[in-house]
């Protein structure tokens, strides 16, 4: 396992140098140098921003394949809810459930219903009088990562579970060795994702030794193909999933099935950067908890969704609806009661900050750099160009105090540079040494 692994890759060939990217990440972890993007791993949450936004297509996820399940006895597929709103509503659930068994797993369990078990304990969990408010969701592993860099002081608000994915894995795992008969490390389990921040998780673990789950299926990478063996009447399996765990895939489907009082819901990356920086500075205190989602529109909006996100938000909530009045529990949750095993509470380890703003391990150097890129940001533009390969101003401040970077870089001063330059050749060109300067006439 990379001690770094990155889901979001770049592929140098296709990369033409411009600061798309650069502009649009949350964490400042892209520079442009040499004409071409570089990606700064430590800062990287692989929120999947950049591949949104790439005009040249430069940046993509590294994700499984439908090949990979060869490796394993009995394959298992969890379908990601959003995958739900790449069909009609006319087509059931069971149905696309069952397109899966025909693309060669052996059985699927429903990440919704990891979401519901997660609801029931972020329910009681809100009860408490002992938790630190507001209290932020830790279902969106970009989001987490991204409280890791940047608001570190905020790790104590996460709620203290697992997503619901890594819910439904466990107990897709354990269910199937004890059902078959089978060793666990002989099942493949397998993430239908909607974005590249879940593979990273399966790789690098949040609160945890080790994934529950083998891998992460891009939906983008299956679903032409699983668009050709879904049909209506093909429901070999069905789905047991109610309207509650479904709703998670969209922005307020989490605190609607949590259905508490003073609950807000926050998605894109930059409004959840936005209401993260007033929690930090103390504000909010009257919120209890905070649904929190880096995609726009939820997880219907991630970067490997194969439609438009509107479209596929406009489906789910026709097939929430529709769920809604089929349902005859009124809208109550499936169950009542969940185990410590199902959430994973008792090997659960504390998320730990990631020190990647960091100026220098050590703190004299640390404040000296501070130093130097105050009086560096003086003399810059402001303009937040992005010519210089630097996100912005500030940041190539920080990159010239780390020896990274040049004031040159910046195409204002080095366009000054060369004009005083000019000026002076001008003047220097126009000068001659006194024997020949017949116009020299100074007094001795």
């Amino acid at each position: 396992m990379e001690e770094h692994f990155h889901s979001v890759r770049l592929t140098t060939d296709r990369c033409q140098g411009c600061v798309s990217c650069t502009k649009r990440c949350p964490t400042e972890a892209i520079r442009i140098r040499g004409g071409k993007a570089q990606i700064i791993s430590l800062r990287c949450i692989d929120c999947g921003e950049c591949i949104r936004h790439c005009p040249c297509r430069a940046k993509a996820a590294l994700t499984d394949d439908l090949a990979d399940l060869k490796n394993f006895q009995y394959n298992i597929a969890l379908p990601a809810p959003s995958l739900y709103g790449h069909f009609s509503a006319d087509i059931p659930v069971d149905a696309i459930l069952s397109g899966l068994i025909n693309l060669g797993f052996d059985d699927v369990f429903e990440v919704a219903q990891g979401a519901e078990i997660v609801t029931l304990a972020i329910r009681d969990y809100l009860k408490r009088p002992d938790i630190i408010r507001p209290a932020i969701s830790s279902a969106c592993p970009a989001v987490v990562r991204l409280i890791q860099v940047k608001f570190p002081e905020l790790i104590d608000h996460l709620v203290p579970f697992d997503a619901p994915v890594e819910v439904a894995a466990r107990i897709a795992r354990a269910e199937a060795a004890k059902a078959l008969g089978i060793e666990a490390d002989k099942i493949g389990v397998w993430f239908i994702t909607p974005c590249p921040a879940k593979m990273t998780a399966v790789r690098r673990p949040l609160g945890s030794e080790k994934s529950n789950i083998t891998g992460a299926i891009a939906i983008n990478k299956i679903f032409n193909d699983l668009l050709k063996v879904v049909t209506a009447d093909n429901q070999l399996v069905k789905s047991k999933a109610s309207w509650v765990g479904v709703g998670w895939a969209v922005s307020g489907g989490e605190t609607s099935a949590i259905d508490a009082e003073n609950m807000l819901a926050v998605n894109d990356i930059q409004n959840v950067i936005d209401v993260l920086e007033q929690v930090a500075l103390g504000k909010l205190k009257e919120v209890d908890y905070i649904e929190v989602l880096a995609c726009a529109g939820g997880c219907i909006g991630g970067a490997l969704t194969a439609e438009n996100r509107h479209v596929i938000e406009f489906n789910m909530k026709k097939r929430i609806k529709k769920k809604k009045s089929l349902d005859p529990t009124a809208g109550r949750l499936p169950r009542e009661t969940y185990t410590d095993f199902e959430l994973g509470s008792a090997g659960r380890r504390a998320i730990e900050p990631i020190p990647a703003l960091r100026l220098d391990e050590d703190i004299a150097k640390a404040m000296s750099k501070i130093e130097i890129m105050d009086k560096t940001l003086k003399t810059l533009p402001g303009l937040d160009c992005g010519s210089c390969g630097s996100p912005n101003c500030k940041a190539l401040a920080e990159d010239i105090a780390q020896g990274l970077a040049n004031k040159t870089d910046c195409v204002f001063i080095l366009r000054k540079r060369t004009r005083d330059l000019a000026f002076a050749m001008v003047d220097l060109a126009v000068k001659l040494p006194p024997p020949l300067d017949k116009d020299h006439n100074d007094d001795y």
